[in-house]
């Protein structure tokens, strides 16, 4: 009897280990080619300079999408950039206002101004 409760315990154990690792693994999507790093307050004050150059950024998730997480901005200050997630994961993890991200892609004209349409990303 207390091998079989052993056995048990150690099964749960396990077990919850595993599904803690897999809950807090930050979701990828698309590859990452190695783009150089570039600011997020550059891409927004000269998005031309950017024009048709795949570029790494870093910030914080802000005002992501509330019905598929299909896109979020990224802050510089005052000023924000919008991050289009359509073409690698239509479906991102929701909640994540306040995270961490890795993103790469390039800027690309939108609407009255510029966006930046990933092709790689990195969510915590």
């Amino acid at each position: 009897m207390k091998t079989i409760f052993a056995i048990c315990g150690l099964i749960l154990l396990v077990g919850g280990v595993l599904l803690w690792r897999s809950m807090n693994a930050p979701f990828v999507a698309g590859e990452f080619t190695g783009a150089p790093k570039a600011e997020v307050k550059d891409v927004i004050e000269h998005p031309k300079d950017h024009l048709g150059k795949t570029v790494s950024l870093e910030g914080t998730v802000t005002k992501q999408c509330t019905t598929m997480g299909c896109y979020f901005f990224l802050l510089a200050g005052d000023k924000e950039l919008r991050v289009d997630l359509a073409d690698i994961a239509m479906n991102a993890p929701m909640g994540k206002n306040g995270h961490h991200v890795k993103v790469e892609g390039r800027t690309k004209p939108f609407d009255q101004g510029y966006e930046f349409f990933a092709s790689a990303l990195e969510l915590q």
